[in-house]
């Protein structure tokens, strides 16, 4: 596995090194040893799935605040999204910043989104499926989340999302707390 550093600490690029022969290939998709000597130590408690059967599809931007904020490492299994992890650690020198990757089935990369970041994305295509790897049990009610057209991070969608739930609508503009 190779990792990549993006500009925002707590995100970062994972790619696979796949081994190929006349069969196809073969990968490691994840390994705490590895997380952990490349100094992005991870452990996940649970796995969920996201099914997104419309192109354009934007889910996000979603976080839990302390003490249940999560970390997550994302992978498509089908399809292609355009996943971007937002900054929203008031101590942090990115703080309010965002960025982003595009994770696909084909490419097999992943997205490691460390605790304090939020989390969202937009589907590329039709049928995506997106896995998450999460650091910490779901807490039912902790969900929190900030607009993801909020001038105050200014996020360059690829495109504008075609369906989001009314929750992810509605979240207000951004006010630090």
């Amino acid at each position: 596995m190779r990792f990549t550093p993006t500009p925002i600490a707590g995100a970062v690029v994972v790619d696979m090194d796949p081994v190929e022969d006349e069969r196809g290939a073969f990968a490691r998709l994840f390994c705490p040893r590895a997380f952990a000597a490349a100094g992005h130590p991870f452990s996940p408690a649970q796995t969920s799935l996201s099914r997104n059967t419309a192109a354009f599809t934007l889910r996000g931007m979603h976080f839990q605040a302390a003490p249940f904020d999560e970390g997550k490492l994302v992978r498509v299994a089908r399809g292609r999204i355009f996943d971007v992890a937002l900054d929203l650690r008031p101590q942090s020198p990115t703080f309010r910043q965002w960025t982003g990757v595009e994770l696909s089935a084909d490419n097999g990369r992943a997205f490691l989104i460390g605790r304090g970041l939020a989390h969202g994305f937009l589907t590329l295509e039709a049928d995506t499926d997106v896995l998450y790897d999460i650091d910490r049990f779901f807490e039912p009610g902790k969900g929190e989340g900030v607009r993801w057209n909020d001038p105050a991070f200014a996020i360059d969608w690829p495109a504008e999302p075609r369906v989001m739930s009314g929750r992810d609508a509605a979240w207000p503009d951004f006010s630090p707390a």
